[in-house]
């Protein structure tokens, strides 16, 4: 009798860490794509200089002024490939999204990333979010409203790149904006990388506040805070725990409006040391009645293939929606093969995209979340044909297989009960997952995942 009892211990234990994490099947249900090269005016009164954009982009972020010059290409991670577009561009690209939530009328709040990847070569790329509709039909997307940030009210502690116009609009120099949520009062709430920092902006993109991040007691910042410079000694070393683009990359609004969940997008380095403090991402709270942080900290653990996460939106009281990557770009049935080289060839393809739900709420005696399950953005099925563009791909490839193979996938909102969006962070003009040659476009696809929304 109690060997039967250990062994139906036993069974239980496994069948209940398999349905810890179920893999749930993904259908797509709706496919709509803003160009890549999406442009809007800068905004009236800002100074005509922000006309243009993109000007030190080229090597060392030396100022290049004719428009068009610099050819856009992946980088040598990715094979150096051609993206067909060029820098610097006229106007302010509308460009990649880093965080979404959806509006009460259907439509979208989504935020565009920090401009060209950097503090260095984004003087010149103004900081703005949108309000977007995709038609699920026509497979358009409508930009309706952009607002752009500005410190006209001087509430930024340090000096921005416009510190001296009278504007004062916020560039890809001062924050790397990375998520949103808007607040019933209009305002909203950005988790950004440099600080980190969080910043609370009016509903016309004024600063009204700038918010240290505090983790167990401490501020915690990256080689990227403005309180920080290069040492005069090349020995000296430079204190921070954050990493380089591993600041606030997710951040959720639980549904009370009282508490945001503000996740780091890869693991901080442990305290005086170069190596991380482990396979885990930090989870912190933050009080929006207080505008301070609680002290509170959870843990996010990342799977084996994951490098980073790309957004965290809630689901409920408890749950939340959360993106893990790796860092490949495009098809595995392109990766390059012995002997093959790019650009005829993804040499670094996409592999681990995931959405995953979670639970808040009872996380183990280490602080951990708990994983429900998953779905497979490389493995996503449409049966009735819905997708715009399927990309480069190997031969062979089942016609109702849909992949979203991006390197930075950074938007995830549940919809309704059966429902999620996912949009991909296009990187502009750097990145070329869906296409060997050509920039990726901002796409944004409807998944219905009813199993996936119900886990428990």
């Amino acid at each position: 009798m109690r060997a039967f009892l250990l062994a139906a211990g036993l069974v239980a234990a496994v069948a209940g860490q398999a349905r810890a994490d179920q893999r749930f099947e993904a259908m797509l249900a709706g496919h709509a794509v803003l160009p890549a090269a999406s442009f809007v005016a800068p905004p009236a009164g800002a100074p005509a200089a922000f006309a243009v954009s993109g000007r030190f982009t080229g090597p060392e972020a030396l100022r290049t002024d004719r428009v068009g010059s610099i050819p856009g290409q992946t980088g040598a991670t990715y094979g150096q490939r051609p993206t067909g577009l060029a820098l610097p561009f006229e106007g302010q690209p509308v460009q990649g999204f880093s965080g979404i939530k959806p509006a009460e009328d259907g439509s979208y709040w989504v935020l565009t990333d920090n401009g060209f990847g950097n503090k260095r070569n984004s003087p010149d790329a103004l900081l703005m979010l949108h309000r977007l509709r995709p038609d699920w039909r026509s497979g358009q997307v409508v930009v309706e409203r952009t607002v752009f940030l500005s410190d006209r009210d001087r509430r930024v502690p340090f000096r921005i790149a416009a510190e001296f116009s009278e504007s004062r609009h916020l560039t890809g120099a001062d924050f790397d904006p990375e998520s949103i949520q808007p607040m019933p009062d209009g305002s909203f709430w950005i988790g950004e990388e440099f600080g980190p920092f969080l910043i609370q902006v009016n509903a016309e993109g004024v600063v009204q506040r700038v918010v240290e991040t505090q983790l167990d007691g401490q501020r915690l910042i990256s080689p990227d805070h403005p309180a920080l410079q290069v040492a005069a000694s090349p020995g000296t070393g430079v204190a921070f725990r954050a990493r380089r683009s591993g600041g606030f990359e997710g951040m959720a609004l639980t549904p009370d409006g009282r508490t945001l969940w503000a996740l780091l997008e890869q693991p901080i380095f442990a305290a005086n040391s170069d190596q991380p403090e482990g396979p885990f991402l930090r989870l912190l709270e933050f009080s929006t009645e207080r505008a301070a942080w609680t002290g509170r900290s959870l843990k996010y653990r990342l799977e084996a293939g994951a490098t980073a996460i790309g957004d965290l939106n809630m689901i409920d009281e408890r749950r939340a929606l959360v993106i893990e990557r790796d860092n490949g770009e495009g098809a595995p049935s392109r990766a390059c093969a012995t002997g093959q080289t790019p650009p005829a060839c993804f040499p670094a393809p996409a592999r681990f995209k995931r959405v995953y739900v979670i639970d808040l709420g009872a996380p183990d005696a280490e602080g951990f979340v708990r994983k429900l399950g998953h779905i497979d953005l490389m493995a996503i099925r449409d049966p009735e044909g819905l997708a715009r563009q399927r990309g480069d791909l190997g031969e062979g490839i089942p016609r109702d297989n849909f992949t979203f193979p991006f390197f930075t996938i950074e938007n995830v909102a549940m919809v309704d009960a059966d429902h999620i969006i996912v949009a991909n962070d296009n990187n502009l003009p750097f990145s070329a997952g869906r296409h060997l040659t050509r920039a990726d476009d901002n796409e944004f696809i409807l998944l219905r995942v009813p199993e996936l929304l119900r886990a428990r």
